[in-house]
């Protein structure tokens, strides 16, 4: 089968070089669709950075952009479309598709990189059930806020170009202002989308559909023999690598379905997403997670389970023996913990200055973690402050059980293969001094909601931008919530 083209020429004066090679593909993948159109829009927030990064000369409060983010104007080339994909959801398998989102097209890059333009709000769909295709402005400054931060933090990550607010109510719980997200992802394709072939049986749609991942995620691959399973063995490669660095910035994603899991490798979809305070693996923010299915700790073991259906939905392109394609399949997937806790291990060693590597390095890394979470100690904060030359003052870092712990740390640096000053270095350059903590989260996406005040948004952005570097301005930032500030459940807001 020749391999799907990944290339076009549109553009226009702003530096839009738009391509529609995901339209271009079968009926099946998509739904042609409009955005519709809305009333009033207003651009809250851009990104300029990331404009400048797809080669955009945009500028705020410009009417064309306004328009073309609210989904009122089409860029020119565009082929809008929303796509069809699947996902088991909290276990249990259902048909999907984009109820709310309409992908524009695709940005070409100055350096050649293809990445989607999605716009997500932007109104009803064939695959919207009986949602009404729009968002509100809060979930939507989530995204971006979060997107941003893990972009910063190094994480692979979709990206927020722009939000506007859309002149029209929402109504959820209650009424609340309309606002659309303009999302750039290397692409939407997500574990989800193979099952949606496999789920209707077309073989034919689903080896269009590795084709057309391979051609733009893994071109390395070619047309290897076995192409399919180095297809399953990169994507494993990629969503352990990602899970560990949630693991070692405190992150949880809050709703790991398979139609959040992008083969890309990039974390996708955030919805009641947030980082942990206190060190807890039962931590959960999702307020319909009722059972920690996605909690904090059970994020490795979700991944293997979702690269699990991804292998399911691969078997019929594995082997035409169903039962070797089985084992070929189980055989890849049994590996992810192995692959997952490489990563995992070899980020916590940075995070502590341990440049080289000894066999008794995970149970010093296990002794802090089980010592964090018995005196609830804040998880950014603390291995931010083992990145310094001396310890902070604080009473819990002089309790016997901590100073046994800290010693034997020290006689492992001193085994390093390099000086305590370049490790410290370090471990200042992976531990950030700031995350977006939940609880200015939630403040700056109320004064943004109810008083569309975007101040704080501002300032909580400015200030993530630098996670690895602290000032006497960013204390507030830096600090750990106090008891009545904690805020234990996001909202999907959908």
């Amino acid at each position: 089968m020749q391999k799907p083209s990944v290339s076009g020429n549109a553009t226009t004066d702003r530096g839009w070089r738009l391509e529609n090679t995901y339209a271009q593909l079968p009926e099946a993948f998509s739904a042609r669709v409009n955005p519709v159109p809305v009333r009033a829009p207003k651009l809250v927030a851009l990104n300029h950075p990331l404009a400048k990064s797809l080669g955009l000369n945009l500028h705020d409060w410009d009417e064309e952009a306004v328009a073309i983010f609210s989904g009122n104007r089409l860029l020119e080339g565009s082929e809008p479309i929303a796509q069809a994909y699947a996902g088991h959801q909290y276990g249990g398998f259902t048909m999907l598709g984009d109820g709310r989102a309409i992908l524009l097209g695709e940005q070409r890059t100055p350096s050649g990189q293809l990445f989607d333009v999605q716009l997500k709000g932007s109104g009803q769909t064939p695959f919207s059930r009986r949602g009404d295709g729009r968002a509100a402005i809060g979930p939507m400054l989530r995204e971006y806020i979060i997107s941003e931060a893990m972009f910063r933090l190094g994480v692979p990550t979709t990206r927020s170009l722009a939000v506007v607010t859309t002149g029209e109510p929402v109504y959820r719980d209650s009424t609340l202002p309309g606002a659309i997200l303009t999302r750039i992802a290397a692409s939407h394709i997500r574990v989800g989308t193979f099952e949606y072939f496999a789920g209707r049986e077309d073989v034919n749609g689903l080896q269009v559909l590795a084709d057309y991942a391979i051609a733009r995620h893994y071109p390395e691959i070619g047309n290897k023999p076995e192409r399919y399973l180095h297809l399953l063995k990169a994507v494993i490669q990629r969503q352990a690598s990602l899970i560990a660095q949630w693991q070692q910035i405190g992150f949880v994603h809050g709703v790991m379905n398979t139609d959040n899991v992008a083969i890309s490798g990039e974390t996708i979809d955030y919805g009641p997403c947030a980082f942990m305070d206190a060190y807890d693996p039962n931590t959960v923010f999702s307020s319909i997670d009722s059972y920690g299915r996605y909690a904090y700790g059970n994020q490795p073991k979700i991944g293997q389970w979702n690269i699990a259906r991804f292998a399911e939905a691969l078997l019929p392109l594995l082997d035409s023996d169903r039962e070797k394609s089985i084992a070929i399949a189980t055989q890849a997937v049994h590996t992810f913990p192995d692959v997952y806790q490489h990563y995992w291990l070899s980020g916590m060693r940075l995070k502590l200055g341990l440049i080289s590597e000894e066999d008794a390095d995970r149970e010093l890394i296990e002794a802090l973690l089980a010592w964090m979470h018995q005196t609830q100690s804040d998880f950014t904060n603390t291995f931010r402050d083992l990145s310094t030359e001396s310890l902070a003052n604080e009473k819990k870092y002089q309790a016997e059980a901590f100073q046994a712990w800290y010693s034997k740390w020290q006689d492992r640096l001193g085994r390093n293969a390099v000086a305590k000053a370049d490790a410290v270095k370090q471990m200042q350059a992976i531990n950030p001094a700031v995350i977006p903590r939940n609880h200015l989260v939630e403040e700056a996406l109320e004064a943004a909601t109810e008083q569309a005040d975007y101040s704080f948004v501002e300032k909580l952005l400015e200030v993530l931008a630098a996670p690895f570097s602290e000032t006497s301005e960013d204390g507030r930032y830096r600090t750990a919530p106090s008891p009545t500030e904690h805020v234990y459940q996001t909202y999907c807001g959908t």
